[in-house]
C-alpha cells in the first residue's frame, strides 16, 4: 500500500509516530493509500526546520523569491493534469474540476511573482527639518497552514506561495484525507529552486493541529474550514499570541427576481449548486425565489439537474463524483431524508443513488427541496453536498432580511434584469462576496476572498491585498541625517562649504 510522509527540509520525511491513517478512493470505496499522522515532535522538526530557514530567506531579495515563483509557475503548468490526477484519485472530483481548482490555485502564485509592487514601502520626505519617514513592510516568520479536504490543491496555493514571496517560510498542515497533492506541490517547488525548509509539510489529526496552534515560534496560522473549527483555531491561536485569519462555512443564497432570465438562473443554480459536488464553502446551497416565479424556476431546476451524469472522476464523461466518505455521504443523506418532516417538498431524493460497477463507492445523487423552511435542519446547517433548498418570498426586501438573518455571510448572488435592484442588493446584503447574475462570486487572485459574520474568525482576508498584509507586517522608521555642509572640520566630502 501507498504511503504518504511528511515533506520537511526539502526531502520526504517517514513518519515516525506509528499513527496512520486511511486514505480512500471515494469511487470505489477501497483504502488505497495510508498517511502519515504527526506527533507533538514531528511538527516542532518541522518548525523548528522552517525556522532556520526564515533566518536567511527572509532576508534573501525579493528578485531572488520571484525567480524562484516564476519557475515555480512553469512547472505547476506543465504538471497540471498530474496533479488533477492525485485530486480525482484521492477526493473523487472529475477530472475537469480538478484541473479547474489547479488553474485557481495558479492565480496566486501569478500574484506572488508579480508581488514586488505590492511590498514596495512609503516615503514622506521633509516632514521636519532634514527628516524623513519611511514605512516598509516585513515578513513575520514561520507562519502555519491548515487547509481542507474539498480543495487539496487550489487552498494551499491560496496561502503558501505569497506567504514565501513575502519572505516568511510555511509549515502546511492538509486534510489527512486527501494528501498526495500537497507533498506534490512541494516537490515541484524545491524542483524550482525553494531553498529546503521554506516550505514543509507534516500530515496529521488534531495532535497535529493543536501542536502548530500552541508553538512559539509560529508566527501566523491561516486556515479554511468548517465554522465550529474556524472559531476554535482562532480562538485557540490568537490565545497563544498568533495572528489568525480563519475562514469558516458558509450557506451561501441565491436571490432571483421576478424579472431574471430565469433559464440562465436555472443554468447557474444547477452548476453552482451541484458542481464539485456541492463539497465547496462558495456553492449556492439555497435559492430564494421572489414573487410568482417559484414553481417555474423550481421546475427549470429539476429539469436540469436531472441530466446530470454522475460517476468516476476519471471518467470524462462524468459531471460530478462522490463525496469523499461514506460517512459524509450518510450525513449528507440525512438531510435530505428528514427535511419533508420539516415542512419540505423533496422534488428530487438522490440518497439511493449508485453507480453500476461502482457500487462500493460513496454516490449519492442530486437534491432538490422546495418550500423549505428557515427553521429546518436543511436549510441552518452547512450540508456540503449537493443538495439545493429553495425558500420563497413575496418581495425583493423579505428576500434581503431572510439572507441577513443568516448567521452566516460567506458569499450571496443576486440575478436580476433591473440595474438599481442590483445595486441596492450589493449594498444592502451582509456578506463579504456579491454576485450579479453570476453563481460563485470567487475574486479573482488580485482580490481578496473572505466572507462576513461566522464565514470570518480574524482581520484578513485570504490572498489579494489582504493577504500580503496579512503575511507582512508594518515599520515606520524616522530618519534625521545632517546636511554636508556641517561635517566636522577636516573632512572633506567634496561639498562647498558656505562660509
Amino acid at each position: 500500500m501507498k504511503t504518504v510522509n511528511h515533506w520537511i527540509g526539502g526531502k520526504t520525511v517517514e513518519g515516525a509516530s506509528g499513527n496512520y491513517g486511511p486514505v480512500t478512493d471515494p469511487a470505489t470505496g477501497e483504502v488505497t493509500t495510508q498517511v502519515a499522522l504527526a506527533s507533538t515532535a514531528e511538527v516542532d522538526a518541522a518548525v523548528r526546520v522552517a525556522k532556520e530557514a526564515f533566518e536567511t530567506w527572509g532576508q534573501s531579495s525579493l528578485a531572488a523569491r520571484t525567480k524562484v515563483l516564476f519557475a515555480y509557475r512553469a512547472l505547476l503548468d506543465a504538471h497540471r493534469d498530474e496533479i488533477a490526477e492525485l485530486i480525482t484519485a484521492e477526493h473523487g472530483k472529475v477530472h475537469s474540476d480538478a484541473l479547474g481548482e489547479v488553474a485557481r490555485g495558479l492565480e496566486i502564485v501569478e500574484l506572488a511573482c508579480g508581488i514586488t509592487t505590492q511590498l514596495k514601502g512609503e516615503l514622506s520626505t521633509s516632514v521636519s527639518n532634514r527628516v524623513d519617514v519611511a514605512a516598509i513592510r516585513q515578513p513575520i516568520g514561520v507562519v502555519a497552514g491548515i487547509t481542507p479536504f474539498n480543495f487539496p490543491a487550489m487552498v494551499p496555493m491560496w496561502m503558501f506561495p505569497l506567504a514565501v514571496a513575502c519572505g516568511n517560510t510555511f509549515v502546511l498542515k492538509p486534510s489527512e484525507k486527501d494528501p498526495s497533492a500537497a507533498n506534490k506541490l512541494a516537490e515541484l517547488a524545491r524542483e524550482a529552486g525553494l531553498p529546503d525548509g521554506v516550505l514543509n509539510v507534516v500530515h496529521g489529526d488534531k495532535v497535529a493541529v493543536d501542536a502548530l496552534l500552541e508553538h512559539p515560534d509560529v508566527a501566523a496560522v491561516s486556515f479554511v474550514g468548517s465554522t465550529p473549527i474556524a472559531r476554535y483555531i482562532h480562538t485557540t491561536a490568537s490565545a497563544n499570541g498568533k495572528r489568525v485569519q480563519a475562514l469558516g462555512g458558509a450557506k451561501n443564497h441565491m436571490l432571483v427576481l421576478p424579472d431574471a432570465d430565469l433559464d440562465a438562473a436555472a443554468d447557474a443554480a444547477v452548476s453552482a449548486a451541484y458542481g464539485s459536488a456541492g463539497e465547496r464553502c462558495m456553492a449556492i446551497s439555497a435559492v430564494v425565489a421572489v414573487g410568482a416565479i417559484g414553481d417555474a424556476l423550481v421546475e427549470k431546476i429539476r429539469e436540469r439537474a436531472e441530466k446530470i451524469k454522475i460517476g468516476p472522476g476519471n471518467d470524462p464523461t462524468s459531471e460530478m463524483g462522490p463525496l469523499i466518505t461514506a460517512a459524509h455521504r450518510d450525513k449528507v443523506a440525512s438531510y435530505v431524508k428528514g427535511a419533508a418532516d420539516q415542512g419540505a417538498e423533496v422534488v428530487l431524493d438522490g440518497t439511493g443513488h449508485t453507480v453500476d460497477g461502482f457500487e462500493n463507492g460513496h454516490w449519492i445523487g442530486l437534491s432538490l427541496l422546495d418550500h423549505v423552511r428557515t427553521d429546518s435542519d436543511a436549510y441552518r446547517d452547512e450540508i456540503f453536498g449537493p443538495v439545493l433548498c429553495v425558500l420563497r418570498t413575496e418581495t425583493y426586501e423579505e428576500g434581503v432580511a431572510l439572507i441577513n438573518a443568516s448567521p452566516f455571510g460567506n458569499g450571496t448572488a443576486i440575478f436580476t434584469r433591473d440595474g438599481g435592484a442590483a445595486r441596492r442588493f450589493q449594498l444592502e446584503i451582509q456578506a463579504g462576496m456579491v454576485g450579479v447574475n453570476v453563481p460563485i462570486p470567487v475574486p479573482v487572485g488580485y482580490h481578496s476572498f473572505g466572507g462576513w459574520k461566522d464565514s470570518l474568525f480574524g482581520d484578513h482576508h485570504i490572498y489579494g491585498n489582504d493577504g500580503i498584509h496579512f503575511y507582512t507586517r508594518g515599520k515606520v522608521v524616522t530618519t534625521r541625517w545632517p546636511d554636508p555642509s556641517e561635517a566636522p572640520v577636516g573632512v572633506d566630502l567634496g561639498f562647498p562649504r558656505n562660509h
